[in-house]
């Protein structure tokens, strides 16, 4: 399938990363003992990838480490960027659209910026979306990239467990990629770990011992739970579950739908989490130039609400930019740092360029983004900011990747852009449900850029973009789910209640 190019684009010059060695990931702490009948899964070992290679391009240096490990700030010494190649001819737009365009009230975007969405991009049952090649759109408002005018909505499967389980059935997916994820929402096993006076405790670590002597541990998230997929995790028909120095409880697992539940009261008090690692995974081939120039203004403001939200908190920030196997690079690796001028400056000299077909390397992205240097004791966001899915071959490597992240308690936050279709949707949204988080997608309601096609969701609000993902980001730090106010509303789909879509009296009857 053609992929669309972007143009007009500015290209701004790369700046050098820093070449990794080769990455061999095991599996992390939260890694099984698996027992003689493979109880208690863990996911295996990632593939060694080779040093990151950059065809003309300068490598950054390393953060500067003083005593006991700690990072130095210096002053940046002046280098020589390389000239930009020339721009684009300017497309024929008005000037009036060198400015943001208000959203309407009932949240649409204005007539003349819609173009009419194919009908071929969904078939006539409304389950399987294939993109279909890009016609010639007419111009479509351009504003100055800033903060606040992208507009997104997100979902969270793990609350909407008896909709996810229809939507995979109704997927015929997986007779195309035998390797797609298969995670079912609707059988889950939730330890809840909090303290003597009721508060969830962070980092606290849950071990599942399996039948045959096989144990997985993971730690909680700062709303003090740990998610356990019995069928993913093998977890076998019984297990003993502890958590931190309390003693084991025996648990059968259900066959039958529905969630089941173990809590766990510590003697210890609770302490609210005070660090936050931050990764930005972006797709930065052709297509995705939109969203690059976007993210430049929108990175800032996230990070100051966050910030402002959480006084004292200890950030660090990094980035795994990819393309494809082909290109002037396939993954260009960041690594995580405190130094967020530095991260700002990183992510404005990123441009979009590469790609020609559909599929990405985000297998390889997501292994580079497993090897990171996440702490233990801090909150672990990615962003996967992507308009494509893996290639068919890699989905396994893909989600193997994904698992090992799940593992080390990261929570993947999909960025769906304009030209995510059902394999990337699908793929997304399981990595979401996986590691405890949500699948967030642009939407057309600005007005800018391509047009998105809608997922397979049946309710969601449509907020600003910068505002969703800092009330993401916030509720994975403080460990209660932020639901906007009602002015930051633009647009509502189905029935929403908190995260939950309301089901029909004649759900799966049809």
């Amino acid at each position: 399938m053609e992929r669309r190019m972007h143009k007009g684009l500015s290209a701004l010059a790369i700046v050098a990363m820093l070449a990794q060695g080769p990455v061999a990931i095991a599996a992390p702490e939260a890694a099984s003992r698996a027992g003689p009948q493979g109880l208690c899964r863990s996911p295996d070992p990632l593939p060694l990838l080779g040093v990151e290679a950059f065809e003309g391009q300068q490598r950054p240096r390393p953060e500067p480490m003083g005593k006991g490990g700690r990072p130095v700030r210096v002053a940046a010494a002046p280098t020589a960027i390389p000239a930009p190649p020339p721009p684009a001819p300017p497309a024929p737009v008005s000037d009036a659209f060198s400015v943001a365009l208000p959203v309407p009230a009932d949240g649409a975007a204005p007539a003349e910026a819609r173009p009419a969405t194919s009908e071929a991009s969904r078939t006539t049952d409304g389950t399987a979306r294939i993109m279909p090649p890009y016609p010639p759109y007419p111009p479509r408002p351009q504003p100055r990239p800033q903060s606040g005018l992208l507009t997104a909505g997100e979902h969270d499967d793990l609350l909407n467990p008896e909709l996810y389980a229809d939507y995979v059935r109704r997927s015929s997916l997986g007779q195309a990629v035998p390797d797609l994820p298969q995670l079912d929402t609707d059988r889950v096993l939730t330890v809840t770990v909090k303290d003597s006076a009721g508060r969830p405790v962070p980092f606290a670590p849950v071990v599942v011992t399996c039948a045959d002597g096989g144990q997985l541990t993971l730690r909680t998230t700062a709303d003090g739970t740990a998610v356990f997929f019995p069928d993913l995790d093998r977890l076998g028909r019984e297990v003993r579950v502890r958590a931190g120095r309390e003693e084991e409880r025996r648990v059968s697992i259900a066959r039958s739908r529905g969630g089941q539940r173990v809590d766990f009261t510590l003697g210890q008090a609770a302490r609210t989490a005070q660090k936050l690692d931050l990764v930005l995974t972006i797709d930065t081939t052709g297509s995705m130039g939109d969203e690059i120039r976007y993210l430049q203004a929108e990175l800032g403001a996230i990070v100051a609400a966050i910030r402002a939200d959480h006084p004292g908190l200890d950030l660090r920030v990094g980035f795994v930019f990819y393309r494809d196997v082909g290109d002037d690079y396939v993954t260009a690796t960041v690594p995580l740092s405190r130094d967020i001028d530095a991260a700002q400056a990183e992510l404005r000299q990123r441009f979009a360029g590469g790609g020609g077909d559909y599929p990405e390397a985000m297998d390889q992205a997501l292994i580079r983004a497993a090897g990171l240097d996440w702490r233990p004791d801090a909150v672990k966001t990615m962003l996967l900011v992507a308009d494509a899915p893996p290639h068919d071959d890699k989905f396994g490597l893909a989600w193997r990747a994904a698992e090992h992240l799940r593992h080390s308690r990261v929570h993947i936050v999909p960025v769906a852009a304009s030209g995510v279709a059902d394999k990337a949707e699908y793929a997304m949204r399981a990595m979401a449900a996986a590691t405890q988080s949500r699948y967030t997608f642009l939407t057309d309601d600005s007005g800018i850029g391509n047009p998105h096609a809608p997922p397979a969701i049946d309710c969601y609000l449509v907020t600003r973009l910068d505002a969703l993902l800092r009330r993401v980001i916030d509720s994975q730090l403080s460990g209660r789910r932020i639901e906007p106010n009602k002015d930051e509303i633009i647009r509502s789909l189905g029935q929403y209640d908190q995260g939950r879509c309301v089901i029909p009296p004649d759900f799966g009857q049809q």
